[in-house]
């Protein structure tokens, strides 16, 4: 489903999920959006504080609602969808069970669905009991491995001020060593290109450089990837704004996630920038200190290289 209002519609959204999953966060950011932002009304009220509001309004509604019941909630959408001077949407958070179990124990707080019980308890009645919603939602966000500050832009993205005027990229580069970005639309793989993490002088630099930057361009097929993906997403991105769209994640993956990623996601934004799209670049890997990358089996250095596949807790 489109997140993009009818013109002149108000701006309504709910925010669901499971406990833990960052609803506190993503109401804050309304609120810095200038959204009036309301948790968990009775459910009974949800139609009179709807009509006497006149700024936008991102109200959160979870299984801690009294009387809470998914069914109730989705006839009060489908309502709420009925007025043409309304456009409501449904955003939907969740994490893994091991990140909600990580952030339960960090806090000390216990389960809203089990205080006298399990924490895992608490997670598997109220994943059950919102299911609908999560089946339902305009926006499901998997914050498993989001940050806040990237979480707020992700909000921002899609009900900003500029939000629903056109189409938003975001390029993220990544490390297939740490997993995929969960909230990829498309997802490129630039692991066969040479490798500059192998090249003293540059292994200590990111793709930001200007030296890394000409040592990935200087692969043969470097030219030919770039300009058929500029040409794919040409193709793509107009599709997909017509189909109501507004926001696209494109997820730039290497080995390590700080050379050849980022330079090639930078490349695409500048790109997709002058072609008139309203474009911005994540550097997943960049934040924090620098992962490892090892060896592989039959590894060149200084051309592709294969994955290596590490276990690994995801991070919130």
């Amino acid at each position: 489903m489109s997140t993009e209002p009818l013109a002149g519609a108000l701006r309504l959204v709910l925010v669901s999920g499971l406990s833990g999953s960052g609803k506190a966060t993503i109401l804050r950011a309304f609120e810095d959006l200038g959204y009036e932002a309301v948790d968990n009304p009775p459910l009974p009220l949800l139609q009179s504080l709807v009509s006497r509001s006149e700024r936008r309004l991102a109200i959160g509604i979870d299984a801690r609602t009294r009387g809470f019941d998914a069914t109730a909630v989705l006839d009060a959408l489908a309502a709420l969808r009925r007025n043409p001077a309304l456009a409501p949407a449904l955003v939907f958070a969740e994490a893994d069970e091991s990140v909600l179990l990580r952030r339960f124990t960090e806090s000390r707080r216990r389960h809203p669905l089990a205080p006298n019980g399990k924490v895992a308890d608490g997670i598997a009645m109220e994943r059950a009991v919102t299911l609908p919603l999560r089946a339902a939602a305009d926006l499901l966000i998997d914050t498993s491995e989001t940050t806040p500050a990237a979480l707020r832009r992700l909000i921002g993205g899609h009900f900003g001020a500029e939000a629903g005027t056109d189409l938003a990229v975001t390029l993220i580069s990544f490390a297939y060593t740490s997993g995929l970005p969960r909230e990829a639309d498309l997802v490129f793989d630039v692991r066969f290109l040479r490798n500059p993490h192998y090249v003293p002088a540059l292994c200590g630099r990111t793709g930001h450089d200007p030296e890394v930057g000409a040592y990935v361009e200087a692969d043969p097929d470097f030219g030919p990837f770039l300009s058929r993906i500029c040409d794919l997403l040409m193709l793509l991105l107009p599709r997909y704004r017509q189909e109501g769209k507004s926001y696209v994640t494109i997820a730039v993956g290497c080995t390590g996630g700080r050379h050849r990623s980022v330079h090639v996601a930078e490349r695409l934004s500048e790109v997709l920038g002058k072609a008139g799209w309203r474009a911005e670049t994540m550097h997943r890997e960049l934040v924090g200190p620098p992962r490892p990358v090892g060896d592989s089996p039959g590894h060149n250095p200084g051309r592709a290289d294969n994955p290596v596949i590490m276990d690994r807790m995801p991070q919130p």
